[in-house]
């Protein structure tokens, strides 16, 4: 068995991706790695490595080392955080990118998943029904490196062979693990003020529709997309992925069929003009026609399913 590993394993997608591949492939050859000193508890049924991924000899060195041949690059500064300190957030997801590039043309490494963002797409994009191709013109950091992120690997797969799958994530909701600097994680955090019995401030408008995804949908679609034939991937850029799109609002309104007493406020901050840049919903046709790609969760099962399993405590932690 290939040995894996997850660079960035103790994000919101990491954590789960992790525990998901373990099922899959032993615990033993799955190893997850991210600049925590120890290993989280719900990660500890494998083998766990501090690394740093702007630390390149160190990074090299280990992927040869132990003989890894499948890497999953999630270690990335997120959009809003991202605008807080944007020189960094650029050397972060991009000198990580082509270290991984470089490992695959070098031939240490068979298959790289590195996920992409609807963030790549700029106020200029149509913003429903959001097409595989069309304007893109991101006003973030976080977009704009992702977007370079993109024809980086499709020019690394055109000129050397290198086997890099990508998704343009919309927004995505968990309840295993607290949000991470996005735009979307209004739509986590909700969860957990419903359940305290608080208003929610919501630092989006109303009416302000977004793409977004169930943690499992995301999870499933990028192991699928990972295990589909290396001729069924007909674009290496990154895929449009899409789950659900709904606002603030309507969403309020379905946790309110739950909480009844849930209260909801709005007030808009620097993310609204992030978000007014994404689309509102998703054209994922490629990844249906290609590999097969199909949704379980729609918004009413997002909710039910995150009213019954978050769990407050994880404020605390």
């Amino acid at each position: 068995m290939a040995k894996t590993i997850i660079i960035g394993a103790c994000g919101q997608i990491g954590t789960e991706l992790v525990l998901e591949l373990r099922k899959k492939f032993g615990n033993e050859n799955v190893i997850a790695a991210d600049l925590k000193d120890e290993c989280p508890a719900v990660l500890e049924n494998g083998p766990y490595q501090k690394m740093d991924i702007l630390d390149r000899e160190f990074v090299r060195e280990y992927i040869i080392t132990n003989e890894i041949k499948v890497v999953y690059l999630l270690a990335a500064l997120l959009s809003a955080t991202a605008e807080k300190n944007p020189d960094f957030a650029w050397k972060l997801n991009m000198e990580g990118l082509f270290t991984i590039l470089d490992l695959a043309k070098e031939k240490h490494i068979d298959k790289i998943f590195w996920p992409s963002s609807i963030a790549v797409f700029g106020p200029t994009t149509p913003r429903e029904n959001t097409p595989q191709y069309t304007v893109m013109e991101p006003s973030t950091v976080y977009g704009i490196s992702k977007q370079a992120g993109e024809r980086w690997c499709e020019y690394y797969f055109n000129k050397f062979g290198v086997d890099v799958r990508s998704i343009r994530y919309p927004g995505l909701i968990s309840y295993t693990s607290l949000p991470g600097g996005g735009t979307t994680d209004y739509a986590v955090d909700i969860f957990y003020q419903a359940k305290l019995n608080k208003t929610f401030s919501c630092f989006l408008k109303e009416d302000t529709a977004l793409p977004m995804m169930f943690m499992e949908d995301a999870i499933r679609g990028t192991i699928e997309l990972m295990e589909a034939p290396k001729e069924n991937i007909k674009i290496r850029s990154a895929y449009n992925l899409s789950g659900c799109s709904f606002t603030p609002k309507e969403l309020s309104e379905e946790i309110k069929r739950h909480i009844p007493a849930f209260e909801i406020t709005y007030n808009p901050d620097f993310r609204q003009a992030i978000a007014d840049s994404w689309p509102m919903s998703i054209d994922d046709s490629n990844a249906r026609k290609d590999w097969g790609w199909k949704e379980k969760y729609n918004t009413e099962k997002v909710v039910a399913t995150m009213i019954e399993h978050v769990d407050v405590k994880l404020l605390s932690n």
